[in-house]
């Protein structure tokens, strides 16, 4: 991956969580994660399960711990271009779609996930 500056592009004030986030894009790693989570929606008011996962993302690459500083990444549109999201949701919206996955479902989805992450590859 190269690094070019644009002094005239937008920028993000989570600055490295772009980094990191361009490379979970890039490598295709957001994509299977996303793929394969068991969230499921009905209407079609719902919101992604794209922009679900990518605000989860994002909240956890910029260090936060509770679902009240994902508020501080509503206006980041730049790190949401990074995976693909149309949008960051609220804390609200993204605590109500985690609680819509079933329990054994989601360790169902988690545990490959984390163990392909730590895996040695040749």
């Amino acid at each position: 991956m190269h690094l070019r500056w644009d002094r005239g592009a937008a920028a993000t004030p989570h600055g490295q969580l772009f980094f990191f986030a361009e490379f979970l894009a890039a490598s295709g790693v957001f994509e299977s994660w996303v793929s394969a989570c068991p969230l499921a929606y009905r209407s079609s008011h719902a919101p992604d399960k794209r922009d679900v996962l990518g605000t989860l993302m994002l909240g956890l690459l910029a260090g936060y711990r509770r679902y009240a500083h994902i508020t501080a990444l509503r206006g980041d549109a730049v790190a949401a271009q990074a995976l693909g999201m149309s949008k960051v949701l609220s804390e609200d919206a993204l605590r109500r779609a985690l609680e819509r996955i079933d329990e054994s479902a989601s360790a169902a989805w988690m545990r490959p996930a984390l163990m392909q992450s730590v895996a040695l590859r040749a």
